[in-house]
């Protein structure tokens, strides 16, 4: 777990705030999947619990860990209280008690790649089942997006968005689904898409872009030097495209 996965603790009320939930759908589409109760869930990298509560609101048992204690706090803010929490990144986590469903929204791309499917096996029951989802969250108007780029400059050439793996964002099969299918811990892998249209205030969007890492990472100067830039070419709302791409994979294990 690097220094930039661990970024995100100083602006946890701000990820809270303007990162976007989660639908009802995620749900549905993991519960179809698994065609049998999900009672427990683990879930990895829960942030503030964005995930978190949909899942809870179902009735699901959810350990959330986190290895960031300010995202905790902020989560318990927000959860139900039956939500156990722990303090602890993935590679922390001890393997003392299986899960019907691992699940990672936005955060298994921080985890370590070795050892990294052997622990998520051994974390789940017989046949469970493990569910990975993110995207990223871009302006939907081209020209938007072309002047926000255009403006970012050196300061911020790119997002740092890239597959762990180099799968081209135009591959049919995305990370972590190019994984799992050559993984002979899992089987039945499958890749669907959420679509997710979102409408932001200027302020809003401006709000999210402090909670991406790879503005986190810029020095506290250049960071308020891009976001002064951005805010004063965007017009009053944006529409963003954010579609999650669901994978879901079940344990080989009987």
């Amino acid at each position: 777990m690097g220094e930039r996965a661990l970024s995100f603790g100083a602006v946890a009320a701000a990820y809270e705030r303007f990162r976007p939930g989660y639908p009802d759908r995620l749900v549905d589409e993991i519960e179809a999947y698994a065609a049998r109760p999900v009672r427990t869930a683990l879930e990895i990298g829960a942030g503030t619990g964005k995930a978190t509560r949909v899942l809870a609101a179902r009735g699901v048992a959810v350990t959330a860990t986190d290895p960031d204690a300010a995202m905790l706090a902020e989560l318990r803010r927000h959860v139900p209280g039956t939500v156990t929490t722990v303090h602890a990144s993935f590679e922390e986590l001890p393997i003392d008690r299986t899960h019907d469903l691992v699940l990672a929204a936005a955060a298994l791309h921080w985890t370590r790649p070795t050892g990294r499917w052997p622990r998520v096996a051994a974390l789940l029951a017989p046949g469970g089942v493990l569910a990975s989802c993110g995207g990223p969250v871009e302006l939907a108007d081209p020209d938007v997006d072309a002047v926000v780029r255009a403006t970012r400059g050196t300061l911020l050439p790119d997002d740092g968005i890239a597959a762990p793996d180099g799968t081209p964002p135009d591959s049919a099969l995305q990370w972590p689904g190019t994984e799992l299918v050559a993984s002979p811990l899992f089987t039945d892998v499958r890749q669907l898409r959420i679509v997710r249209r979102l409408t932001l205030s200027a302020d809003d969007y401006v709000g999210h872009l402090t909670t991406i890492s790879a503005y986190r990472q810029l020095p506290a100067a250049d960071l308020a030097t891009v976001l002064e830039r951005i805010r004063a070419v965007l017009p009053a709302e944006v529409t963003l495209d954010a579609d999650l791409v669901l994978h879901l994979a079940r344990s080989v294990r009987t």
